[in-house]
């Protein structure tokens, strides 16, 4: 990670982030750090190793709460622990996904049920969660992350795609209902980022090429390549920004 800007107000800032150990969230959370803030992260594999990596390189250690973002109670107590060591929450990143693969024909009422309660329920549940904190802070940011895979009505994952679509309008009436209370609610749409997970199972030759083919910036995109983004949502550079979708994917949809 190459540090571009600073952004002086995240300096001590309590952030929480789902799925903050491994692919784009380990990425939001070294970038988060490298500006000072205090961060937390939850996850359902062990995170240990990366811990100890971001302590060493930062001299200051994410909290890392283990757990399964899609039982409500698991997070919701993870949300409180982040607050009772960091302080209350002022930027929460509901980061964590599952993009498997699947047809129609495959899905039935358990599997409908998992990818749900992973891509839209632990989202709405975190935003409930840390409501209360950030209006006792004074206010806040959330960054929910969505997909660029809804807008180019991508097929492989209809689930995945609809829940997309719902955190898009899920956004949208958070941040008119929290707005009163200088809470923003933000959606950030990465496009196709070549996370391990993506090249272990998902990623060929052609298929990279032909996804290359539709973007008007013809590098690859890497998890590095959102913390940025992210960062500027957290943070009062874009105090005015709420009920908004900030597209990163080099420039293959158009919004507006």
């Amino acid at each position: 990670m190459t540090k571009i800007a600073t952004f002086h107000d995240l300096e001590g800032a309590s952030v929480f982030i789902t799925g903050g150990g491994s692919g784009i969230g380990a990425s939001l959370t070294d970038g988060f750090l490298d500006q000072g803030a205090k961060v937390a992260f939850i996850g359902r594999s062990d995170a240990s190793d990366f811990v100890a990596e971001m302590h060493e390189k930062h001299g200051a250690a994410p909290l890392f709460i283990q757990g399964d973002i899609t039982d409500t109670d698991v997070l919701t107590a993870a949300i409180a622990q982040s607050a009772e060591a960091h302080g209350p929450i002022t930027a929460l990143v509901n980061n964590a996904a599952n993009d498997k693969r699947h047809t129609t024909a495959e899905v039935d009422d358990d599997f409908f049920d998992r990818m749900m309660a992973i891509n839209l329920k632990a989202y709405f549940f975190a935003c409930q969660a840390v409501l209360p904190q950030m209006k006792d802070a004074g206010g806040g940011s959330i960054i929910n992350f969505s997909s660029i895979s809804y807008m180019m009505g991508n097929a492989g994952y209809p689930l995945y795609t609809a829940a997309n679509s719902g955190i898009n309008g899920m956004t949208r009436s958070l941040a008119r209902e929290f707005g009163p209370d200088r809470i923003r609610v933000n959606a950030l749409a990465p496009g196709w980022v070549l996370t391990q997970k993506q090249k272990d199972l998902w990623v060929t030759p052609e298929g990279l090429d032909s996804h290359l083919d539709r973007q008007c910036l013809k590098d690859t995109l890497d998890p590095d390549d959102m913390i940025n983004g992210v960062l500027f949502l957290a943070s009062k550079t874009s105090k005015m920004m709420t009920g908004q979708s900030l597209v990163i994917d080099g420039g293959v949809v158009v919004t507006g």
